[in-house]
C-alpha cells in the first residue's frame, strides 16, 4: 500500500504524485520513505486556471487551482470587468470596461499577446470555438471576434444595456442578458443573429446554462431572484439573496450558484427542483461566480473584499480565501 503524505486536492487525496513524499509499508511492515520521482513538465496533468479580473487595479490574477496558489498577476486593459476561456483552454479573453478593448491572455506563458478594440464599455464576453462575444454595454451591441485571426467580424445589435454572456455547452448558441430589457436574447453562432428572446426579472446580470435539458438561469439584480429558462416551458422564478448578480454552473451539473451581493452570500440552486438547498457566506460584496470542469469547486470574487472565496461544492464550505487585486468582478475556469 502507497500512501501520500500531504494536503487534499481535489475531492480524494491523489496517491504517487510525482516529487511527493511517499511512504511505504512493506512485507513484515517494513516502513520506507522516499520520494516519487519528478517527470518531465509535458507529462504533468494540465493546470485548470482561474482568471481574476481586477477592475480596481487593472489586472487579472491567475491562480492555479491544484497547486491553489496564485501563478501570476497579469497587467490588461482599463477597469477589466469580465474573462473567458477558450474551449481548448490555450487563450483568455478579458473585457476592459473604461478601454473599450480585449485583451488577449496566452494560457501558457500568462501574457498579453493581443488588444482587440470592440464596443462602447464591454461588460461580458464569452469564447466558443473559432469566434469570441462581447457585450458592448455602451453601445447596445454584441461585437463578435474570429478568434483565430484576432479581429472582430461582425457586430450584432441588443438590447438595451447588453450585460453578461453565456455559451451553450455545445458552442452553437451564445446567451446575452439585457440590463435594461429586462430579457435574455438567444443568438445562433452560425448566423451571428437573435433567434429568440425570453423574458426575465428586473435588471438580468448573470447567466449561466448548465445542459440540463437546455436550462439557462438568469439572475436577476432588481428582482432577487433567478428566472429558469427552459425549451417549450413557462419560465420559472427562484427566490435568492438580495442582489444577485454572477451565476454558476457545470455542464450537465444538479447545481446552480448565485452571487448575492447584498447579503454577502451565494445560494445554492437544485436544478432538478428550482429549489434553493443552501446559502453560503463568503466575502464583502460577492459578485463573478465560476464552477471547476469537474464541479468539486466554486470561484466567488468579493469586490468590497478584494479576495475570492473557494467553495467545496460537496459540503458547501469556503474552504481557503484567497487574496487578488483590488475590486474583483469576473472570474473564469479553464476547461481543461
Amino acid at each position: 500500500m502507497i500512501m501520500r503524505l500531504g494536503k487534499r486536492d481535489g475531492p480524494l487525496a491523489r496517491v504517487g504524485r510525482p516529487g511527493t513524499l511517499l511512504l511505504t509499508i512493506g512485507l513484515g511492515g517494513t516502513v520506507v520513505f522516499a520520494f516519487s520521482p519528478v517527470q518531465p513538465a509535458e507529462s504533468h496533468p494540465s493546470r485548470i486556471l482561474a482568471f481574476v479580473t481586477n477592475t480596481g487595479s487593472d489586472t487579472v490574477t491567475v491562480y492555479d487551482t491544484r497547486l491553489e496558489e496564485v501563478r501570476a498577476t497579469v497587467p490588461v486593459g482599463d477597469a477589466p470587468v469580465a474573462a473567458a476561456v477558450a474551449p481548448d483552454g490555450n487563450r483568455a479573453y478579458v473585457a476592459n470596461a473604461l478601454s473599450n478593448d480585449v485583451s488577449v491572455i496566452n494560457t501558457a506563458t500568462l501574457k498579453v499577446v493581443a488588444t482587440i478594440p470592440v464596443g462602447r464599455v464591454p461588460f461580458g464576453v464569452v469564447a466558443v470555438p473559432d469566434r469570441v462575444y462581447v457585450a458592448d454595454h455602451g453601445s447596445d451591441t454584441v461585437t463578435v471576434i474570429d478568434a483565430g485571426r484576432g479581429r472582430p467580424v461582425a457586430t450584432i445589435p441588443a438590447g438595451p444595456l447588453p450585460h453578461t454572456l453565456a455559451a451553450s455547452p455545445d458552442g452553437a448558441q451564445v446567451l446575452l442578458t439585457n440590463n435594461g430589457g429586462r430579457s435574455l436574447s438567444v443568438i445562433d453562432v452560425r448566423t451571428n443573429k437573435i433567434i429568440a428572446s425570453h423574458r426575465t426579472g428586473l435588471f438580468p446580470h448573470g447567466v449561466a446554462a448548465p445542459g440540463r435539458a437546455g436550462h439557462v438561469y438568469v439572475a436577476n439584480t432588481g428582482s432577487r431572484s433567478v428566472t429558469v429558462v427552459a425549451p417549450g416551458a413557462e419560465p420559472v422564478t427562484v427566490p435568492v439573496g438580495r442582489t444577485p448578480t454572477g451565476v454558476g454552473a457545470t455542464p450537465f451539473s444538479e447545481w446552480v450558484y448565485v452571487a448575492n451581493m447584498r447579503d454577502n452570500t451565494v445560494s445554492v440552486i437544485h436544478a432538478p427542483t428550482a429549489r434553493v438547498t443552501a446559502t453560503i457566506p463568503v466575502g464583502r460584496r460577492p459578485e463573478g461566480v465560476a464552477v471547476e470542469p469537474g464541479g468539486d469547486r466554486v470561484y466567488v470574487t468579493n469586490t468590497g473584499s478584494d479576495t475570492m472565496s473557494v467553495i467545496d461544492a460537496q459540503d458547501n464550505k469556503v474552504i481557503a480565501t484567497v487574496p487578488v487585486g483590488e475590486e474583483p468582478e469576473g472570474v473564469a475556469v479553464s476547461p481543461r
